[in-house]
């Protein structure tokens, strides 16, 4: 029988690499993202291509209803859920100076990606529980994806930077609770990665890249993140609970 994972905002950007590579990995999935579902077949048709069933869980996770949901469809479609994968964010709607942000802004980013990734983490780490105390041979995994901004500061988008330092304390939080079921939690925590979130900056960071930025001259490509996603699920780092694993090209090492 194959695993199950769950992939917030799995239909495009880092989120679609991290789906492709657990479908090469022999996973099935449930992807979700908030757009039409003609929308998103296109990114359906080619998980399904690589051998993985698809479901499709529409919503945002922002919502309390529709994360019950995203767990309830999973559940009743496959009867098991073995890797949940926290990937979908936002960014603020306008980059403004911390002085200037407004609680509307800080609001709906927090609500995204700390709130929203807190709760849905909460209810699938209790379906794990169950399918553990009914079999003890069962293994799944909790994976976050941060972001450098977890430690990187930008005071144009402050609220994003809190939203991402909070998702790290709360990886260590349920790596912490869970470890008594051989649950591990992960952090993953992207730099630079070519998608639709930094397509208006790519000239900026063009730039700074060929500069120098990043030891590795080069964008992040989703499936990089999609690749470490991949050997965290399939167990290669069993004894690696809530420790935070960086896809920065190098970015955040220290140089003089």
């Amino acid at each position: 029988m194959k695993r199950v994972a769950l992939i917030t905002g799995g239909t495009r950007g880092i989120g679609f690499g991290i789906a492709t590579q657990l479908a090469k990995a022999g996973f099935n999935l449930a992807v979700n993202g908030t757009r039409l579902d003609e929308a998103v077949q296109p990114a359906i048709d080619e998980l399904k291509v690589l051998g993985a069933e698809v479901i499709y869980c529409r919503g945002s996770i922002a919502s309390s209803a529709d994360r019950e949901s995203m767990i309830r469809s999973t559940r009743e479609h496959y009867g098991a859920l073995h890797i949940l994968v926290n990937n979908a964010g936002i960014a603020p709607r306008e980059r403004r100076d911390i002085l200037d942000a407004t609680e509307e802004s800080y609001d709906e980013v927090l609500s995204t990606n700390l709130k929203g990734c807190y709760f849905l983490t909460q209810k699938a780490a209790n379906y794990m529980i169950e399918q553990k105390q009914n079999n003890p041979g069962f293994s799944g995994c909790i994976i976050n994806v941060s972001s450098i901004s977890a430690t990187v500061a930008s005071i144009n988008r402050g609220e994003y930077c809190l939203s991402k330092a909070g998702l790290s304390m709360a990886t260590q939080l349920f790596a912490i609770r869970l470890g008594a079921y051989n649950i591990p939690v992960y952090e993953i925590r992207p730099g630079i990665i070519r998608t639709d979130m930094t397509a208006g900056v790519k000239e900026k960071y063009d730039k700074l890249i060929s500069e120098g930025l990043c030891i590795q001259q080069r964008w992040g490509e989703p499936e990089d993140v999609g690749r470490v996603v991949a050997a965290l699920a399939k167990g290669d780092f069993l004894y690696s609970t809530g420790q935070v694993i960086m896809v920065d090209g190098g970015l955040t090492i220290p140089r003089l």
